[in-house]
This record gives structure tokens, sequence and C-alpha cells, in this order.
């Protein structure tokens, strides 16, 4: 039988964020059991804030035809609530096989101090990633999807609405082909200073150039899809990444939507791609975004990271972030 570290397993305490109702959330403790063969304990030292999908969640908007498909993979309980939810955790393994004991590992796990899962379920940060930038891999990695759906190609225009944290990253991807003129579209002027730091060009939704041989919706707003379509040239490609829960949308599919031939296309990171699938899976691909947090360009995306608070905090904070989010981009949470 493999041997594995004997510190720290058996059981223990630990607390987790559950939402409990629409727009209520609260910490609850939870024993975890003596560590199974094979499992590793993890100490949480940083999660992020999924700020569109978590706030969902919060007020209770996932429309029950999606409850199966919006599952976390660690998810406890279901929706619309009791529910502990979440999938960006960072911290350090603790206890279980000894090529992981003492790294700093990713795990698609919901807020919570400490916790254990098979050894399978972690990824190993790349040497050279900061862990406190490493709550960005969830976003980056459906920004690196979203391109893959969308295959902009060298010296493509491109347009993203929406300066979100999936929006900036889309254009930060897309402005990192060589020739590709991207422009960074958003209703919040303020957004001008992350596409500057990000390397992309700004524009607010009246002033944005159209004829773009493709377009990124990602603003969650159905008014940022319907500038998404009219910013679009003829037999350009519109991409959308958003998530819009329960919310109806309307499009203006008349007009010139036909004349232009105009493609629309939806993204989604619950499953990989169709042109890469035969190649990659969910793993390959988190490599990758952690890869590609590691880079020297990327200390650029800090500037992504606009908040950050205690874990003890996290009921306050995701209710304020669900109702009245204003500038936040990702926000990340702090364990002591």
């Amino acid at each position: 039988m493999r041997r594995y570290a004997t510190a720290a397993t058996g059981e223990a305490r630990a607390r987790a964020f559950w939402v409990t109702g629409p727009r209520r959330g609260e910490l609850r403790g939870e024993v975890l059991p003596p560590l199974p063969d094979g499992w590793v304990r993890v100490r949480t030292r940083h999660s992020g804030i999924s700020r569109g999908t978590e706030s969902l969640v919060f007020r209770g908007e996932v429309p029950p035809s999606e409850y199966r498909r919006m599952r976390a993979p660690f998810q406890a309980g279901d929706f619309p609530a009791p529910v502990k939810y979440g999938y960006i955790s960072v911290g350090e393994a603790v206890a279980g096989p000894p090529a992981l004991m003492g790294r700093l590992v990713y795990c698609l796990f919901p807020h919570q101090d400490l916790y254990q899962v098979p050894a399978s379920a972690v990824t190993p940060l790349p040497d050279g990633l900061p862990p406190v930038r490493a709550v960005l891999a969830a976003n980056l990695e459906t920004a690196v999807n979203g391109l893959w759906d969308a295959a902009p190609r060298l010296g493509d225009r491109v347009a993203v609405v929406g300066a979100g944290t999936l929006g900036c990253l889309a254009a930060w991807l897309a402005g990192r082909i060589p020739g590709c003129d991207v422009q960074l579209i958003d209703t919040n002027p303020r957004r001008a200073e992350i596409a500057a730091a990000l390397g992309v060009g700004f524009r607010t939704p009246d002033a944005a150039a159209p004829e773009a041989d493709l377009v990124i919706h990602a603003s969650g707003n159905p008014a940022g899809l319907v500038t998404a379509l009219s910013l679009a040239g003829f037999e350009a490609t519109v991409l959308e990444v958003s998530w819009f829960g329960s919310r109806p949308v309307t499009l203006p599919l008349g007009e010139s939507f036909h004349q232009r031939r105009l493609r629309l296309v939806s993204s989604q990171v619950g499953s990989v791609a169709t042109v890469q699938r035969p190649r990659w899976d969910h793993r390959r691909r988190l490599g990758l975004a952690l890869s590609l947090l590691a880079e020297p360009a990327a200390v650029a995306l800090d500037a992504l990271i606009t908040g950050e608070d205690p874990f003890d905090a996290l009921p306050a904070v995701q209710a304020r972030l669900a109702s009245a989010p204003g500038d936040t981009l990702t926000h990340r949470i702090r364990y002591d």
C-alpha cells in the first residue's frame, strides 16, 4: 500500500460559505472525516468570487432547467438553497501524497477554509505564479475556451463588449495575437485604465468602431449583446460568453442581421471547445490557464483583482456584490 503523510489526517473542523436563501448566506461549520487513501487535505489561502455566476446563485436566479448543468464540481446542497457553491480555491496541501505536501494547489472547490478532495482534483501551481493571481484561473480558462470557439485570425479586428473580468481576459488573449486590433467596450469610462494596462484599446458603446471581424460579448447585459450585433461586419461571428440565468433576452434579429449573414455562437466553459475536444480535456485546459498566468506578461492581469476581504466577511461581501457591485472585477477572499 502507498504511504501518505500522516500529519493532520484525522478528523478536523472546517468552515464553509453557504447560500441559505435568496440574498442570504452564512458561514457553517463542518467536520472533515479522516483523510481517505489517495486524497489530499488543503488549507485555503485565497478563494475568488466569480461575480456574475455567484451573484445569480446568491440571488436565487438559477433557472430550474439548469440545476443539474450548473452544479459545481464539489458543490454541496441543491439549488436554489441551501447550497455550498464556488469553484475558485487556492491553498496549500497539508496532508496526503508526499509529492503534494507543502505545494500550493488550485482546486475547483467552494469557499471553505479547509477541505479534502481526491488528489487528482488539485493542480499544483506552476513556478512563478503568485497564489494571489491564481484566483483568475477559472475566468481565464473560460476566456481560453471562448477564443477557441471564436477562432480569431491574424490581423482581425476584434471587439470585446463588456469589460468585466471575463471580457478583460478575452481582450488580453486576443491582443496577444499578431496584428489583431482589439477594442474593449464598456459603458464605464473608468475601464479605460484597465484596457491600457492590458495593452488594448478602449471605447464606450457610442464611440466603438464598427465592421469588426469578431465580436465577443461578455457584459451579461442584453443591451450589450445588441451592441455586439451592431458592431459585427459582413459574415462576422458574434460570440456569446455571458450567461443570463433566468432573464429573457430580446434581440433585433430583423434589420440587417440576415443581410450581413452574422453568426451568433454560444460558448460555455463546461465543455471543451469543439475544435479542441479530440485532444484536450478540462485538466489540460486548466493547466494552460495557470501557465499563462505565470508568464511575465501576466503581471498586467493583477489590475483585474479590485478588492479583497477576509473570509469572515464573505456573507456580507456576497450580498454587496449581488446588489451593488460598483467597479468590482474579481474580488479575492483572504483566509488568515
